[in-house]
């Protein structure tokens, strides 16, 4: 397993907050989009966009780039700051995220954002997708690995049990899935609006390699995911606990932030915790 030195977490770490000042940036001044979900999952698309995949932004389409897929769609605020830091899209389009003639909508769109690899905006459709994309890289015995991030209330979808025993039968060791297991959704909490536990033994009985880890923390994430490619039978799924509008007190673990922007002075609070500028 590959060493990662202290510099290179607290890089990851600033990364992540940077991307959470962005994402709730774009949020405010379109005054319309997701923070909870997107301030939850900022170290888990920090390292694998800056640390852990193998992209190339100059050459979107490089055929052995790994594939990311945003199955939790609604946080396209959080991609959509990823990948105008690693070069994908130019910053300033961050600014016109939602507009008509924009490249980027409120789900991500596979055909106009460079760097998207699935449209998305109903749940649930990511680990499907997934298998696709695994089974495709089979066939063409190309090494790259696809990754699936999606939301622990997306659990609650029947296809995705559908995909991961897709994905289980074919022995796709080259599939991970992440769970933003913050345990809100848009109604509240999740463990009272549909229960998904147990999780782990779930997602272990349809045949996948479980690890479970604190979704904040750098290094356990980057471990995690080097775990998850030394595996070589099946897929794995990483369950990352998170906290739901992790950074900003007064959107922690609340679900009112589910779906919802700040006004002037809630941003500016949320500036002031975040380190960033109003």
């Amino acid at each position: 397993m590959p060493y990662y030195p202290e510099s290179l977490i607290q890089e990851l770490e600033e990364v992540a907050r940077q991307l959470r000042i962005e994402s709730l940036r774009m949020i405010y001044q379109r005054q319309s989009g997701h923070p909870g979900g997107s301030l939850s999952a900022a170290e888990i698309v920090a390292a694998l966009f800056f640390e852990h995949m193998h992209l190339k932004s100059e050459e979107p389409n490089w055929p052995e780039r790994d594939r990311f897929l945003l199955s939790k769609g609604h946080a396209s605020a959080l991609l959509y700051s990823a990948l105008a830091r690693r070069g994908f899209i130019a910053p300033a389009e961050l600014q016109h995220w939602g507009e008509l003639t924009c490249s980027l909508q409120g789900h991500p769109d596979r055909l106009k954002t460079p760097g998207v690899e699935m449209t998305s905006g109903i749940l649930g459709h990511g680990v499907a997708i997934g298998v696709g994309l695994a089974l495709a890289a089979r066939m063409r015995k190309q090494k790259h690995r696809v990754y699936v991030l999606l939301g622990d209330g997306e659990c609650q979808g029947g296809i995705v049990w559908e995909g991961a025993m897709a994905a289980a039968k074919f022995r796709l060791a080259n599939l991970t899935a992440i769970v933003d297991y913050n345990d809100v959704q848009l109604d509240g909490p999740v463990h009272e609006i549909m229960p998904v536990e147990p999780l782990p033994d779930k997602w272990a009985a349809f045949g996948w390699s479980v690890l479970q880890l604190n979704g904040h923390n750098v290094r356990q994430v980057l471990e995690n995911l080097d775990m998850a490619a030394e595996t070589h039978n099946r897929p794995t799924v990483l369950i990352a606990h998170t906290t739901k509008g992790k950074g900003v007190s007064y959107m922690e673990n609340d679900s009112r932030w589910h779906g919802i922007a700040p006004n002037a002075e809630q941003f500016q609070q949320a500036m002031i915790e975040l380190g960033g500028k109003a």
